[in-house]
């Protein structure tokens, strides 16, 4: 697989809360925030997918829900 650049989100405003993804030679996804960006997040792309199926499908908005009322 070979690298890729950076892509942001569709779904990322201007804001600068944007999300940014990405594949490296070792077949890896990775996954990184603009605020944080020397901070990234590395999963296969099986897992990958199966993490936007679950947040697509609604598994994580509770979480959503619980950090903004804090």
């Amino acid at each position: 697989m070979p690298i890729y650049t950076w892509q942001k989100s569709s779904f990322s405003g201007n804001a600068g809360n944007c999300v940014y993804v990405r594949g490296d030679r070792d077949g890896m996804l990775q996954l990184r925030e603009s605020d944080v960006p020397e901070v990234t997040l590395a999963a296969t792309p099986a897992t990958f997918g199966a993490f936007i199926r679950a947040a697509k499908a609604g598994k994580f908005d509770s979480l959503a829900r619980s950090a903004a009322a804090t």
